[in-house]
């Protein structure tokens, strides 16, 4: 019993998320929560994916990128494209889908990853704000290309329709717990350091022996591929997609969560997606007023938090060991005027 108390400790998130999607589930199943709040908080993690991928470029390497919806449209489109037109998904049995769904998802990552090297190849030679013109670019030109194609195909100018609704709570839930915990071990993996390196100096990085372009295009591929693994389950959840729906107004979204949030950091992009995905939401009763209640905070966050609502810190179960991160758990819940031993050693 002792032991397995200590491994609980160790290993408090595990309890927490099971429970979160328990709760989720039986409120929904009671209908306390109805279909509507559901989709949002589905769509909260679809954003939190984005966001986090957004983070590997912009957080933890330093590169600018307004692509990302680009991206997440090359997932969409290609899982969709997989499930509905291929193979008629929505004619077969339910556990088939599933596989089915499960099988295009990961195609549809490893297709927007193929894209994320095209593109990358010749424009991570440029730097900054050249960058992000390239990648918005990018984006635009995708979405172009997807109103061009033929409806039989992909639907054309009037978007994807029949899309079958495969993801559900549990799949949107499992793939964005999978996401956070793949983007902390990239992090601490010798390619996030190498990454967080050229980020804070890349002359000096090369000049340590880091091979800078390679690293840059790895950043560039892995952003890419959870983002349209995100695609995918935007455009299962919705049963619905069209181009305008990717268009720079949606990565620009992307860019306030992660800023908003705090820049490099994997808890700050995730709170900063769910935080004003949900947000939104909850004063819709305010009609116009909310927007400009959206705005006002946001200016608060940039005037008197610059480096976002959790900036430089990590939530303690990512467990990071990359240096000059402070971790905040609940050990650091403390509100006696002096602090233990353990307290300055967590705070460092």
């Amino acid at each position: 019993m002792k032991k397995a108390a200590v491994l609980l400790k160790k290993n408090i998130e595990f309890p927490i998320m099971i429970l979160v999607y328990a709760l989720f589930t039986v409120l929904h199943n009671f209908g306390i929560i109805n279909s509507y709040i559901m989709q949002v908080a589905m769509l909260a993690c679809i954003y939190i994916i984005v966001t986090e991928s957004l983070n590997i470029l912009n957080g933890m390497t330093g590169l600018s990128s307004l692509g990302q919806a680009g991206f997440m449209s090359v997932g969409a489109y290609v899982s969709a494209i997989i499930t509905t037109y291929v193979f008629k998904a929505s004619t077969m049995a339910r556990p088939v889908q599933i596989l089915l769904f499960l099988a295009a998802t990961v195609i549809a990552g490893l297709v927007s990853a193929l894209f994320g090297l095209i593109i990358g190849v010749p424009s991570l030679r440029l730097r900054g704000d050249y960058l992000a013109i390239v990648t918005l670019g990018f984006c635009e030109v995708i979405r172009a290309i997807w109103r061009i194609v033929p409806s039989d195909i992909a639907g054309g100018a009037y978007g994807l329709t029949g899309i079958p609704n495969i993801a559900n709570f549990f799949w949107v839930y499992l793939i964005m717990i999978i996401a956070i915990y793949f983007c902390r071990n990239y992090m601490d993996s010798s390619y996030g350091r190498a990454g967080l390196a050229i980020r804070d100096n890349e002359i000096a990085a090369d000049a340590m022996g880091i091979n800078c372009f390679r690293y840059k295009i790895l950043a560039f591929m892995t952003s890419a591929f959870l983002a349209g693994i995100a695609g995918s389950l935007y455009a299962h959840l919705l049963s619905y997609i069209h181009p305008d729906v990717f268009s720079y107004s949606k990565s620009s979204d992307f860019l306030v969560y992660l800023y908003a949030g705090g820049v490099g950091s994997i808890s700050g992009a995730m709170l900063g997606a769910l935080c004003l995905t949900v947000l939104p939401e909850i004063l819709r009763f305010l009609q116009d007023w909310r927007l400009v209640i959206y705005g006002a905070l946001l200016l608060c966050i940039i005037l008197f938090r610059p480096t976002g609502i959790f900036g430089g810190r990590e939530f303690a179960f990512l467990k990071l060991k990359t240096g000059g991160i402070k971790v905040f758990g609940f050990s650091s819940l403390r509100f006696k005027g002096r602090k233990t031993k353990k307290d300055m050693e967590v705070s460092r």
